[in-house]
């Protein structure tokens, strides 16, 4: 990496962001699902930046159990707090603590980078939580000097840490048809899963989503107001947009006729920036793209996946050890296949979108 590194340096040159780190993450054996999923997470800014403070008010507790979220806040501190701003570094620590934790991840089989994302952002919800919990009865016991002293005070805030950024909120409604009640259910979600068509793009797919389905025949739904099974519309609609909103494209679909998944290579235009007003009501909220998992090979079972990231208006790919600039326009190259056979097989597979606000419009 010592040459690449030195030739990315070069290609910044006196742009090289103050204080910023680029770094490749070494591959310990078909590891590349996780590493491709780390470095979007880690230029998802606002996440890093709770992570290196949760990571700073716990360190002195050093006999603090070991889980994701500490091996993973490790991870981050080792990469921002390195002299060189760029190499490459090992994320064992974390991936030994992953393959203990999933016995899914364990083997040296190829791995789905989706699969991981949802499992590590669940994961730290659940370390949160119970760290909350632990913080609350604490605060409980003892009294509020101590309580203060011994940093669990600013334990506290780390809840929000992946709720506040990455979750959102669906509704999904039920309109009875004969009585005309809508029944609506709330759910919390991480990323949407979208279906995908050959040339299509993210605005049209997240329609699709949203679009308004009959439940009729076999499919009719139980009325409550009626006591009985009527025809209905359902429908799915984003109630509270998340901070940082993670589409996930499904590229592998199980084809009955063969038995197996086949991946879609489907070409899928998804933009820089986007716009939520097809699928929320009232909503003029916007997003800039900032990160792409993408899955490189012909299958589901086997391949690779690098990433795409953007760092202070530069965009870098991300392949392992390795780290390189790349033009913005580069990024559309990645959009997916017009032809069903096409030599082509790069891939967008998870988008990371992140709200434009006043403050963080640049």
């Amino acid at each position: 990496m010592g040459a690449a590194g030195s030739k990315l340096e070069k290609a910044l040159g006196d742009q090289f962001p103050e204080g910023e780190r680029y770094f490749g993450l070494e591959n310990f054996g078909n590891t590349c699902y996780c590493n491709s999923v780390l470095q979007a997470l880690y230029f998802c800014v606002p996440f890093r930046e709770q992570l290196l403070e949760y990571y700073a008010s716990n360190k002195s507790t050093g006999d603090a159990e070991e889980n994701l979220l500490t091996c993973l806040a490790d991870l981050f501190t080792q990469i921002s707090s390195q002299k060189k701003k760029t190499g490459v570094i090992a994320p064992k620590r974390f991936v030994q603590r992953l393959k203990k934790q999933n016995e899914l991840f364990r083997s040296y089989m190829h791995q789905d980078a989706h699969e991981f994302l949802n499992f590590l952002l669940n994961e730290l919800v659940d370390i949160l939580e119970k760290e909350a919990k632990a913080v609350k009865s604490d605060t409980e016991t003892s009294s509020p000097p101590e309580n203060t002293a011994n940093g669990s005070k600013s334990a506290l805030p780390n809840v929000t840490l992946v709720i506040f950024l990455y979750q959102g909120i669906l509704t999904n409604e039920t309109r009875c048809l004969q009585c005309e009640t809508v029944t609506a259910r709330d759910e919390t979600f991480f990323d949407l899963s979208l279906d995908i068509e050959q040339n299509s793009s993210i605005t049209s797919c997240l329609k699709n989503f949203s679009s308004t389905e009959t439940l009729n025949a076999e499919d009719k739904f139980f009325c409550d107001k009626c006591c009985s099974l009527q025809e209905a519309q359902k429908r799915m609609k984003i109630k509270k947009p998340p901070h940082i909103l993670v589409i996930h494209l499904k590229r592998f679909k199980y084809i009955e006729q063969l038995g197996r998944y086949k991946k879609l290579s489907y070409r899928v235009v998804f933009p820089l920036e986007l716009k939520l007003s097809n699928t929320m009501e009232d909503s003029d909220i916007e997003y800039s793209l900032f990160a792409v998992v993408v899955h490189v090979g012909s299958g589901p079972n086997h391949g690779h996946y690098v990433s795409l990231v953007k760092s202070h208006n530069h965009w870098l790919f991300f392949d392992d050890e390795n780290v390189e600039m790349i033009d913005e326009s580069a990024v559309q190259t990645f959009f997916g296949s017009a032809q069903e056979y096409s030599s082509n097989t790069d891939h967008g597979y998870i988008l990371f979108y992140e709200s434009i606000t006043a403050t963080n419009k640049s």
